[in-house]
Order: C-alpha cells, then sequence, then structure tokens
C-alpha cells in the first residue's frame, strides 16, 4: 500500500455572508486506495484534534449516486477523472508532493452555506416547474401494453441517469444549467409517460431556470466534459426542440 503527502489548499468560508479565503493546510501518509472525502475526513479529524473548525463539505451516499459531494478540484468539477464524482476519485491518481486546491462550485445560484458546502435546490425549483407527469392512469396497465423502441429507452435512460450535482453548472463559462435541465427534459419527452405536459413542460423548466439566474448556453461542451454521468449535450439541442415545438403548438392549458 502506497502513502503520499500532500498540500491542500481549501476554500474556508464560515457562512454565506462573510467573506471567504483559502487556507493552506498539509496532510501526510494518505493511502492511494482511500478516496478524496476519506482523505479529507483524515485532514478534518487532523483539525479538530488541533481545535480548528473542520472543512465543512456535502456528502451522503458516497457511491456516487447522489452528486453531493461535488466540489472543484484543481479547477475541475469533481476533479481530474472523467465521469467520476468526487466521492469515487481515489487519490492514486495524484502524486506525493502534489498541491491540491479544493474550491466549492461557484455559480450565482448556488449561494454557499459554508466552506465547500452550496445550496443547490435552485435545481429542485426547475424539476417543480415541470419536471414530473401528472396524469390519472387508472389502474397499472401491462407493461407490453405499451411499445417503445429499445432506441428511445437507452435515449431516456441516459438522460435520466443526471444526478443534479450542478457539475455542469458551475463548469459553464455562463453558469449555465442547460444541460441539466435538458437531461430531466429529454427523460420525459422520449417516453409515452411524458407526453401529457409536453407542451408546456420546456417552457415552464427553462423559464424557472431564467428566474434563478443561470445564464445562456454557448455551445462551449464544458458542462458534457465534467459531467459524471456523461450526460451528453445532444439532449440541449432537445430541450430546444421542445421549447419551440410548445410556443408554436400552444399550451395545453
Amino acid at each position: 500500500m502506497s502513502e503520499i503527502n500532500l498540500t491542500l489548499k481549501i476554500w474556508r468560508q464560515p457562512n454565506a455572508e462573510a467573506e471567504g479565503k483559502v487556507e493552506t493546510y498539509s496532510v501526510e501518509n494518505i493511502s492511494t486506495d482511500s478516496s478524496f472525502l476519506e482523505m479529507l475526513d483524515v485532514l478534518n479529524e487532523k483539525l479538530t484534534h488541533e481545535g480548528i473548525d473542520p472543512v465543512a463539505f456535502d456528502h451522503d451516499c458516497r457511491e456516487g449516486i447522489c452528486g453531493m459531494c461535488g466540489a472543484m478540484v484543481n479547477g475541475v468539477a469533481h476533479g481530474p477523472e472523467k465521469e467520476t464524482t468526487l466521492c469515487q476519485l481515489h487519490m492514486r491518481h495524484f502524486n506525493n508532493g502534489d498541491t491540491i486546491v479544493i474550491e466549492p462550485f461557484r455559480s450565482r445560484a448556488f449561494p454557499i452555506y459554508k466552506d465547500l458546502m452550496i445550496d443547490r435546490s435552485a435545481l429542485d425549483r426547475i424539476i417543480q416547474a415541470g419536471g414530473y407527469t401528472n396524469v390519472n392512469t387508472g389502474g397499472t396497465p401491462d407493461a407490453n401494453s405499451v411499445r417503445i423502441s429499445s432506441q428511445q429507452v437507452e435515449l431516456a435512460m441516459d438522460a435520466a441517469a443526471c444526478i443534479g450535482c450542478g457539475a455542469c453548472v458551475a463548469s459553464c463559462p455562463n453558469g449555465a444549467a442547460m444541460l441539466f435541465t435538458s437531461a430531466k427534459i429529454s427523460q420525459l419527452a422520449l417516453l409515452p409517460q411524458g407526453q401529457v405536459e409536453r407542451k408546456e413542460r420546456a417552457q415552464a423548466m427553462v423559464q424557472c431556470m431564467d428566474d434563478e439566474g443561470f445564464g445562456h448556453c454557448t455551445n462551449t461542451k464544458e458542462c458534457e466534459a465534467v459531467c459524471p454521468k456523461g450526460i451528453s449535450i445532444s439532449n440541449i439541442a432537445r430541450l430546444n426542440r421542445e421549447f419551440l415545438k410548445g410556443i408554436f403548438t400552444g399550451r395545453d392549458d
């Protein structure tokens, strides 16, 4: 088992109103088999023993499912490994003596709670605006009664893989949430169950996205490059089509 020593430059901010700054810490004898969050756990144990407030960071499943762990590592959302959440990033991808800069996701729509913890509730409100189906279907239909092509199913499942971590927003130079919103629209637009609200869904969710202060997409593809679930920007093209269809065909209400 290999061990490494690291210098950490971490953004510290006690609360949303306070000014933050970068603090420098050192950690020794970090196992290369440990995850990035386990490395932060080691740091926090050290800070606690020294009477220093530990670094606050979001986490829950630590299995790459919830997306809460997201942070910027050396300027890259979730760190250097492609399609990997921060909790699944292992220290073997770093070298002994490295300096690692760790910052929260930054966006006008993501206020900082403390240190690396941010408020992602703006993404929840976009979902609430239209990312659902609302129809009384009665009894449960037989699964084979509605035929869906395998291609449509795969595309819908690929879009549904989005975990709402916000990496796309943090990496976009405009702070756009188009990849997230398009994934949530696509997963419903591609399936029969999502057709009832189809005409109004894209308009409502895009309007909410704008109201929350997210920027506009200019196709830099930074969002696709850092997405831990490999969501394709082809979903953004689908969102634009859905939005225009809603405008020209009118809302159901």
